[in-house]
């Protein structure tokens, strides 16, 4: 885990910014059709305090902006289009 903290703190903020948005996006995909809240997610994440839930916002916010979630302003989920790409995405091996 520390090894894994050293090597977040080199990364540039959009580099850490889009870690966190995979992160977000595959915790939403995997829990389908559970609907999940900002906190709820940035404990998931492993997110360490207010910087974190922060994080996990401006992802939330961005992969909203880009049609792959849903908000409506307390829980999360993932778009229709997010779950169709998700399930042809798992028939390629």
């Amino acid at each position: 885990m520390h090894d894994d903290d050293i090597r977040r703190g080199a990364l540039a903020p959009a580099q850490e910014d889009e870690i966190t948005e995979r992160s977000i996006l595959t915790q939403v995909l995997v829990l389908h059709p559970a609907q999940l809240t900002i906190l709820e997610l940035a404990l998931r994440v492993e997110a360490d305090g207010t910087a974190a839930h922060d994080a996990v916002e401006r992802a939330v916010r961005e992969l909203s902006r880009d049609g792959l979630l849903s908000c409506d302003c307390r829980r999360i989920a993932p778009s229709r289009a997010a779950v169709r790409f998700d399930e042809l995405l798992s028939g390629v091996s």
